[in-house]
């Protein structure tokens, strides 16, 4: 890495490039409103610098150097770096926009319906909402927050829980005609429906007291969202989490069975690195999104220890 402290001077650099841009230190003094002699001082300075000749003068005539060229073309290339991340900074601090990631199934059924309060608390910031099944490097990928499902351990970066979630089985109004099972103990004569994640039946059962094991074979469904819908098309009794899949039940779609609830072993996590925590919108989101996950908490279907 080259040693920045033997970096030339920027307005020398500056005029150099406009200068050499414009074969004329006249009209590069027009440019970046300085007088011409201004400009052939400064880069009089930086040839003295640098041990090279930049321009070949002829009174008031100048011609850049082979060596001119070369170094005005990495200057150029340089400046425009700049200028570009400076605009950048400026449209960001102007846009306020915030990218949010998390998994579809929290996206779409806990945080989407929710964000249209954020953003009416803070109609000057942008919001993008990311869904990904994948575990986002939020170090090197453009992320403000990670809306995560897991254990927690995420070094590196600023973690705070936001809840833990519960699973319950749930099923259509209309399965097998409306004959839905009475007790735990009938799920044995009822079509399972399965995640090939985390979702195990096992941790449920064990719950419930009853002497069943996991079911196999049948339909296996990757995506949480997918298994409400099969669950709410008839095909089936699914184990959902609670935050997920309140929107089916508050509709009518589906129907939570029985009042056994198995703790589910991975939780919900609020992760950002410390640069994007300073961020003003990242502040007010994690500000709004503590107070919702407090509200959502608190109500009275949750099915886990009440708020202190």
């Amino acid at each position: 890495m080259a040693d920045l402290r033997k970096l030339p001077n920027l307005s020398a650099l500056r005029a150099f490039e406009a200068a050499a841009r414009s074969d004329s230190f006249s009209r590069a003094a027009e440019e970046i409103f300085v007088t011409p002699g201004a400009i052939s001082h400064q880069i009089r300075a930086l040839e003295q610098e640098l041990g090279v000749t930049l321009f070949i003068r002829n009174g008031k005539r100048i011609a850049i150097t082979e060596q001119g060229q070369r170094f005005a073309a990495t200057v150029r290339k340089s400046l425009n770096e700049i200028a570009l991340a400076a605009e950048t900074l400026q449209f960001d601090a102007k846009q306020k926009r915030l990218t949010v990631s998390a998994l579809p199934s929290f996206a779409a059924r806990w945080l989407a319906p929710r964000l249209w309060k954020f953003i009416d608390l803070h109609p000057d910031t942008e919001v993008v909402l990311q869904s990904s099944l994948h575990l986002n490097d939020l170090e090197r990928e453009p992320i403000d927050v990670g809306l995560r499902f897991g254990r927690g351990h995420y070094p590196g970066l600023i973690v705070e829980k936001l809840m833990d979630d519960f699973y319950y089985p749930v099923a259509s109004p209309t399965y097998r005609g409306g004959d839905l099972p009475s007790s735990p103990g009938e799920l044995q004569q009822c079509s399972l429906l399965r995640m090939d994640t985390d979702a195990s039946w096992q941790p449920w059962f064990d719950a419930a007291g009853i002497d069943l094991t996991e079911p196999s074979g049948g339909l296996l469904i990757e995506d949480a969202s997918m298994l409400l819908r099969s669950a709410s098309d008839g095909l089936g009794i699914a184990l959902t989490r609670h935050a997920i899949a309140l929107q089916e039940i508050a509709s009518g779609q589906l129907v939570r069975l029985f009042d056994v609830v198995a703790r589910c072993p991975l939780s919900y996590y609020f992760a950002c690195t410390k640069e994007a925590m300073n961020k003003p919108q990242v502040q007010a989101f994690h500000r709004w999104l503590m107070e919702e996950v407090r509200n959502f908490k608190a109500q009275k279907d949750w099915p886990g220890e009440p708020e202190p």
